[in-house]
This record gives structure tokens, C-alpha cells and sequence, in this order.
């Protein structure tokens, strides 16, 4: 079970190994985009490429879903990346239960958005931890872990690929331990538990009044979705790429200050950040000493 780009190395992985998938379960087709075209899931895509049968449940408590499930038999249920929380009726199904691969190293970062939220917050690790399923929000019992660190270039886009090739490996180890009987579940101390929570389009607009090296961290936490942004005026500019500056300047926060000409330099809370990366209203991503040719921002403007 699972739906997007973060669950296809998993499955492919188990393509390749002994084990025997006979059914994938994914979200249904939705409309994506301007043009709101429909597209398959990235999983199912995968999962038809490999000669998989894939069925896309409206709901996962109907009737034909558990008949389907029930009618299989299966050892596990694997669960990466689905979107759903199994109901019980699924959950005891499986004769060695229902197992979850999820992008954090439990019980941090319970939730839909764990990988962009461990950028944003300056952790300098993180990784995947497979869990056995209960009936709450990534609050089973932990079966293994594998971590990784964060560098200070990583960003939400090239951690969730990492993760996603680690979650294949994870989930492959898991399974063979468990074929062993040579893994022991181990309770989650929920006292130290945090979540992440899903982020919206509202999400990415720059609050100029934190710290330069709170807000770097955040562009890069958005990328690739939501996006940072802030506004010129009524123009939605696009941030890619920031560095903090130890500049101190006593103008407000989200004030353009003066640099080099083939820069872009912004007032916060606490020191300064210089822009980088950037991608107007409409156009593309450019360097900014290639977007300021074209866009004047001059000293003294105020972002927000």
C-alpha cells in the first residue's frame, strides 16, 4: 500500500527480492495541475509496469476491499507513503501484521510531512524507521532504524530521494529479520514524540522577521513544495536559494538592503539574507544577478 514517488524504491525492491506481492493497493487517479489533467498514482504506474495487479479503493472500510484482502491471505502488509490509517478490520488481517516504513527516526516527526519539517527545524540527522501498525498515527511498536545526517546543502527534494532508496533497503532488511524471528519489537516513548504536520500553499510565505539562519534553513525545508515566496508589492517571488549573512542593519525586517549590484540582500529578525536563487511572477528560476537585470529591487523596498 502506497501512492506517491517516496514508496516506488520500495517496491521495486521487493520486485527484486524473493518476496511474492500479489496485490498493490494506491490512492485513486486525481486531477493534477492548471489544466487539472488526471494522472495515476506514481505507484500504481510502477506497480502496472512490473505486472501488478492494482486496485484503488475509494474507501478503505468497504466491503469489496476487505472481501479482496481477506480472499489473498497474506503474510504482511507493507505500507509506505499511502495516505490512509488502516482501519482494524486491515490491520489484523495479515498473519505477521501490517508493517509501516516512514521517513524519520520515530517517534520524531510522527505525521504526513516529516522530511521537510526535519530541514526547516535544524536537525542534523534524521533517517527511516519500520514500524509494526497499530490502530494510531505512526505510533506502532519500532522494528529497525537507519539514519542518515542532513548536510547544510540538502534540501526537502534531495533528502525525501535519499530516504526513499534507504526505506527500499530498511524494508528488505525488516522482512528478512522477521522470516528469521530475529527481530523484537520495540515500544515507542511516546513522551518524546513531535509531529509534522501536512503543509500547504500558505505555508511557504518568508516570515522576515526570524533569525537569517532560521530562514535559509526554511527556504530549503519548502523546496520543492510549497516553495518559499514573498511579496514585491502584489508579486509572489519565488525563493530557491539563500545564504544568512552575519550583516547586521538596523532597517525592519523583510527591508532590501544595499549590496553588490549583482545581489539581493534582505533585513530580518537577526542578521541578513542574501538571495541567491530566485523565480519572479512568471518566468523561470534564475541566479539573481541574472533576475535583477530584468527586475529592479531597490534599497529601501519592502518585502512581505
Amino acid at each position: 500500500m502506497g501512492t506517491p514517488d517516496f514508496a516506488v524504491p520500495s517496491l521495486k525492491a521487493l520486485h527484486a527480492s524473493d518476496h511474492r506481492v500479489v496485490l498493490v493497493v494506491t490512492q485513486p487517479d486525481r486531477p493534477r495541475g492548471r489544466g487539472r489533467q488526471v494522472f495515476p498514482p506514481p505507484l500504481k504506474t510502477t506497480a502496472l509496469s512490473l505486472g501488478y495487479d492494482v486496485i484503488q479503493p475509494d474507501s478503505l472500510r468497504s466491503e469489496a476491499l476487505a472481501a479482496d484482502l481477506t480472499g489473498l491471505r497474506p503474510d504482511i502488509i507493507v505500507v509506505i507513503a499511502f495516505g490512509h490509517i488502516l482501519p482494524d478490520e486491515i490491520l489484523s488481517l495479515p498473519r505477521l501484521g501490517a508493517i509501516n516504513v516512514h521517513a524519520s527516526l520515530l517517534p520524531k516527526y510522527r505525521g504526513p510531512a516529516p522530511i521537510p519539517w526535519a530541514i526547516i527545524n535544524g536537525e542534523r540527522e534524521t533517517g527511516v524507521t519500520t514500524i509494526l501498525m497499530d490502530a494510531g498515527l505512526d505510533t506502532g511498536a519500532i522494528l529497525l532504524t537507519s539514519k542518515t545526517e542532513i548536510s547544510s546543502e540538502d534540501t526537502a527534494a534531495s533528502l525525501h530521494d535519499r530516504l526513499a532508496l534507504l526505506s527500499a533497503r530498511l524494508l528488505i532488511e525488516t522482512l528478512a529479520a522477521l522470516e528469521a524471528n530475529d527481530i523484537q519489537p520495540e515500544a515507542q516513548d511516546h513522551s518524546q514524540a513531535t509531529y509534522a504536520p501536512l503543509l500547504t500553499k500558505r505555508d511557504g510565505q518568508i516570515d522576515w522577521g526570524k533569525p537569517a539562519f532560521v530562514l535559509e534553513r526554511f527556504v530549503r525545508g519548502m523546496s520543492p513544495w510549497p516553495g518559499a515566496y514573498t511579496f514585491h508589492g502584489v508579486k509572489r517571488l519565488k525563493i530557491f536559494k539563500t545564504k544568512p549573512l552575519a550583516l547586521e542593519t538596523p532597517a525592519p525586517p523583510g527591508t532590501v538592503i544595499k549590496g553588490f549590484a549583482d545581489e539581493l540582500r534582505v533585513a530580518t529578525g537577526q542578521g541578513t539574507l542574501s538571495i541567491l536563487e530566485i523565480q519572479g511572477a512568471s518566468g523561470n528560476r534564475l541566479l539573481i544577478k541574472d533576475f535583477l537585470r530584468g527586475y529592479k529591487i531597490p534599497p529601501g523596498t519592502r518585502l512581505g
